[in-house]
């Protein structure tokens, strides 16, 4: 397989191409009704029926599907420069995102931000923001506390949606948020659920005012204004450069190596709103799924509760420091990002022809890569459903192919917070198993995950929180 991708170099082929096997509707597979009713489902149908590379139509788009992680270092690495993000999962995304770096086509707009914003999300720079991490996770634990709430049963993925939401407040505007967050709670649900269901179905087109895309336009709007009053308050403050408290202070005062030119106001409403969107999702998706299986899994909460216990000793509170020590709450988090990664699909556009494997990429396909179903591909992955930390152990990760493993996306693009939410999720997760569990109640459902542009627990996490 590598020689052959390797040979997908080459300006002119001296192998005969292959076509892409195609999905058909004859078969139940091909049709948008399938698509919309159960997108995981449909996916796992095509792999199941041609392995791990086939097409199919959605509407008017041209679609492949990639799972193996030779296909995906590919598309993300090695030909990065030739796929970009004109796709559709982004290009539905885009009303919300702008062209901030998640979303933007724009290949030189998005090198330009990238160089301003990475010196800003570097693990030594991400070290100064732990202390809002764990501050805001302890007074979580007490506002349950006061609440009288151990015991009772707590909605868990929307605790971790305001956590979330207050800590990165804090790192990037040094404020409180208050209610606000569950304001942008809400109006995020509410545009990821609209736009979950057009990428399914794509029509009537956004612009035209269904009830629906109406009330998608006013969860915009009432996300932009979280955002803008953040900004127009700091830039009313007096905040000397050399002095910067926060993000926010740090891209304000940010100039391209470039062009010597910083940010306009409103690329940086389109930044921050994206680093916004960002973290609120992966933390609370993380969290919530994590707290969810160690309650199914009380094995893996008792090695969590011994490691936290031997690595902090007689401190309650972790910091940056103690990751390092802190390997297998790390493990932990990296399992149920392979299980259920928040960002669990992405797409690219081939800008002009292409050869995967031997097999022709026509210019203007969308190619998918969906995680949640390469995170369970079983050539990678021994009986991918078990909640097994040890997946992540130094050795076996050396076993399996880097991209068998992608939650945070790779190469050039690959995500800018990713040290960010790793650091956060795991000060978050040790901080509250340092003095409590969350189990599940007495006769709760499963939690299914509900697949729309992002990957989220179905109808929230519910569990009980029982001091240790």
């Amino acid at each position: 397989m590598t020689t052959a991708l390797n040979a997908s170099a080459r300006t002119k082929h001296d192998f005969p191409l292959k076509e892409i096997p195609a999905l058909r509707v004859r078969d139940g597979l091909g049709g948008i009704r399938t698509f919309r009713r159960d997108q995981l489902g449909f996916l796992r149908s095509g792999l199941e029926q041609y392995g791990d590379i086939y097409r199919f139509r959605l509407l008017n788009m041209r679609v492949v599907m990639l799972n193996h992680p030779d296909y995906i270092r590919h598309v993300l690495v090695d030909k990065a420069e030739q796929y970009d993000k004109n796709a559709a999962v982004f290009r539905i995304a885009r009303p919300v995102l702008r062209d901030g770096l998640i979303a933007t086509p724009d290949m030189e707009l998005w090198r330009r931000q990238r160089r301003m914003m990475a010196p800003y999300f570097t693990p030594r720079t991400v070290s100064k923001f732990a202390r809002n991490m764990t501050d805001e996770t302890t007074s979580m634990l007490e506002r349950w506390e006061a609440r009288g709430e151990a015991g009772a049963p707590l909605d868990v993925t929307d605790e971790f949606g305001q956590l979330a939401l207050r800590i990165v407040s804090r790192s990037l505007f040094s404020a409180e948020v208050g209610d606000a967050a569950q304001a942008f709670e809400r109006a995020f649900q509410l545009a990821n659920t609209v736009l979950g269901k057009f990428f399914s179905f794509p029509f009537p087109p956004l612009s035209f005012p269904t009830p629906s895309h109406v009330r998608l336009r006013r969860a915009i709007d009432r996300m932009d204004g979280f955002v803008s009053r953040f900004i127009q308050n700091r830039l009313t403050d007096e905040v000397e450069v050399g002095q910067e408290p926060d993000l926010l202070s740090l891209f304000l005062h940010a100039v391209d190596e470039g062009d010597g030119k910083g940010m306009d106001l409103e690329q940086l409403h389109h930044e921050v709103l994206n680093i916004c969107v960002g973290a609120y999702e992966t933390t609370t998706n993380t969290l919530a799924w994590a707290f969810y299986l160690l309650a199914r899994h009380p094995e893996v909460e008792s090695r969590l509760h011994a490691e936290v216990d031997e690595v902090l000793g007689a401190h309650t509170v972790p910091d940056f420091e103690d990751l390092p020590r802190l390997t297998y709450t790390r493990m932990i988090v990296d399992e149920v990002l392979r299980i259920y990664s928040p960002a669990y699909q992405l797409m690219r556009h081939t800008r002009e022809e292409d050869v995967i494997d031997g097999y022709r990429v026509p210019a203007g396909t969308q190619v998918l890569v969906n995680s949640y179903l390469l995170h369970r591909h079983p050539d990678f992955w021994e009986d991918p459903e078990r909640f097994e930390p040890e997946r992540f152990s130094a050795e076996r990760i050396a076993q399996r192919p880097k991209h068998a493993y992608v939650p945070f996306g790779s190469g050039p693009r690959v995500c800018l917070g990713k040290h960010f939410a790793l650091t956060e999720i795991c000060l978050a997760l040790a901080t509250i198993a340092r003095k409590y569990r969350l189990v599940t109640p007495e006769g709760a459902p499963e939690v299914l995950p509900d697949a729309l542009i992002t990957l989220h627990p179905k109808n929230g996490v519910h569990l009980r929180l029982e001091r240790r």
